[in-house]
């Protein structure tokens, strides 16, 4: 397979993704994938079209977002996405320990848990920390808010996870550094840290 093909096979793929066609997407990024396995722009692909067979509402959100990323600084883009996506991947294992059989077979089905659910889990067992860590090594967290990231990183802060919103912070203030939103919540990690 040529670099032009590649490239075709690309565009074919979003085309389909952005008709709503994620069967053929995912089949197209796998294509590429195949023939080229380090292709970043193919690996998110081929996940959101994952999350958008899954009925993942978000997905079309999140490759929205990807494209414009796509547009303004395409390496940039395949990282952010890359890390987005891998901060919400992992395995259910650990999650069949602490729920509910009806909430396991959801997880099972979805691959992973909106921040809606996550946030209303955390308010029935009124424990964050625990049922966060529970969840970061056992499934993925599908945000496709705004508010819910912000809401999402404060907690993150508020429970002693600053490293972790740190990384996510950088990653989201290199593409919306102007975000005051985005900048509050740093101020209060620094304060936090005591600097």
């Amino acid at each position: 397979m040529s670099s032009i093909s590649k490239f075709k096979i690309l565009s074919q793929a979003k085309d389909n993704f952005s008709k709503s066609d994620y069967e053929n997407a995912l089949k197209k990024f796998a294509e590429v994938l195949q023939n080229f396995p380090n292709s970043k722009e193919a690996y998110n692909g081929a996940i959101l079209s994952e999350m958008a067979m899954s009925g993942e509402g978000g997905a079309e959100a999140l490759f929205d977002y990807y494209e414009i990323l796509i547009e303004e600084n395409k390496d940039q883009a395949d990282e952010i996405m890359s890390d987005l996506l891998q901060n919400m991947d992992g395995t259910i294992e650990k999650m069949n320990t602490i729920f509910s059989d009806p909430l396991k077979e959801r997880l099972e089905y979805e691959d992973g848990i909106i921040y809606k659910d996550f946030i209303d889990i955390v308010n029935k067992e009124n424990n964050f920390k625990e049922i966060f860590e529970n969840i970061m090594f056992s499934t993925r967290v599908i945000i496709t808010k705004k508010e819910d990231f912000i809401d999402f990183l404060d907690k993150l802060i508020e429970h002693d996870f600053s490293e972790m919103a740190m990384s996510y912070l950088e990653n989201a203030l290199s593409t919306y550094s102007g975000d005051s939103s985005l900048n509050k919540l740093l101020k209060k990690i620094l304060e936090k840290k005591g600097e």
